[in-house]
């Protein structure tokens, strides 16, 4: 299905001008605002301990306050500069905070799933004994892991459900890996439940303190009262909106879709396990087209208001990206894992297939976009 494009020089599509915009903040000013009450009424408290409207009232915080800080980017020649530019890097930050305990829980979950796949045996990280004290790790070992899980899936591609051909059945040495797996299932288990306490206080210091009260009491004044400049309301967004896509294609060209149509890609894989810990130079692109996709589907929001038409194409590209940063964070966490200092070789050796099973997953994402993407460029007019 093609892009509906937004085209500011067509007669017969009616201007969208800047009262549009002010009705589509002041809306999720509301949002925001009613899910700050949700959250104060139940207390915060993380999921596990039964408080489920809290974990949702903390995402519907997060998806105004994108929304809004997207507005804000997006449209900025229509409203106050002094006021956007002061607000922004104020929703960036809430944002970024309230999302990062979801993130950790989301990512433990993936790698004990993975790591229950890969090596056929069920992992339970705290029946798994401690291997701090079994001996400095053969750094060889998590070499060892990388090609041996590389070796099982070159030639391999995207799997079936990425749009893509199934994946080869050939699989790294399923004994040696069950022997990791339980340890490395545990380290993973110590290192991101600790990292997500610590984001879910994080995140409730953050509700706590003055800036974000600050933030909350501009929300609170936005729900009733938008700063727009004095020529907004009778300015078109349609270029705004415009540009915005043109950005996001831009950076899809970009982006090496030629080497995305191949399955496998044995550079990510290096680069994961060498001992530099920053991130995967190759992934930083595909995600700042994932930020621009959305970017782009916001403006269509403020555009269309509750009629937005639903773009299949930008639903796929967008679940694809989604995945695509998933599975580079999952591997970067299992490499991390992976330098922990005196663990044993067949730990090291299963966090090594499961980080070269993550970056292989990253592949079939980049695939399933470059499916969606080149789709729509044939079909479109």
């Amino acid at each position: 299905m093609a892009t509906q494009h937004l085209d500011p020089t067509d007669p017969t599509a009616g201007a969208v001008t800047g009262e549009a915009l002010a009705g589509y903040l002041r809306a999720q000013a509301t949002e925001f605002l009613r899910a700050l009450r949700l959250h104060r009424e139940t207390g915060g408290g993380p999921a596990a301990n039964g408080a489920e409207e809290s974990v949702d009232a903390a995402r519907a915080l997060r998806r105004s306050a994108r929304r809004i800080s997207a507005s804000l980017h997006t449209f900025r020649p229509l409203l106050d500069t002094d006021w956007s530019e002061e607000m922004r890097p104020e929703l960036a930050w809430l944002s970024g905070t309230l999302g990062l305990e979801h993130a950790y829980e989301s990512r433990l979950e993936r790698l004990l799933l993975a790591l229950h796949r890969l090596s056929g045996a069920t992992v339970f990280p705290g029946q798994a004994v401690s291997d701090a004290t079994v001996g400095r790790a053969d750094t060889a070992a998590v070499a060892a892991g990388s090609r041996a899980a590389g070796a099982a899936r070159v030639g391999a591609a995207a799997p079936s459900n990425a749009g893509g051909p199934a994946r080869q059945t050939a699989t790294p040495d399923r004994g040696n890996l069950t022997v990791g797996a339980a340890k490395a299932g545990a380290l993973l288990e110590r290192q991101l439940t600790l990292a997500r306490t610590r984001a879910h206080s994080t995140a409730l210091q953050a509700l706590g303190s003055s800036r974000f009260h600050a933030v909350a009491d501009k929300v609170a004044v936005l729900a009733s009262e938008v700063p727009l400049t004095p020529a907004a309301p009778t300015t078109d967004l349609r270029p705004a909106a415009a540009a915005a896509e043109e950005r996001l294609t831009d950076a899809v060209a970009a982006l090496p879709l030629v080497t995305a149509g191949h399955p496998y890609n044995a550079e990510a894989l290096v680069h994961g396990l060498s001992p530099d810990p920053s991130p995967h130079p190759q992934d930083g692109p595909w995600h700042q087209v994932r930020l621009l996709l959305r970017l782009h589907r916001y403006a269509r929001e403020v555009l269309f208001e509750a009629n937005a038409p639903v773009d299949p194409r930008l639903l796929t590209a967008g679940q694809a990206l989604n995945r695509h940063r998933d599975a580079s964070e999952a591997a970067a966490a299992a490499a991390q894992a992976a330098r922990t200092p005196r663990i044993a070789p067949a730990t090291a050796y299963a966090l090594g297939v499961l980080h070269a099973d993550q970056r292989h997953e990253v592949e079939a994402a980049r695939f399933a976009f470059q499916q969606a993407w080149q789709k729509q460029t044939v079909s479109a007019p």
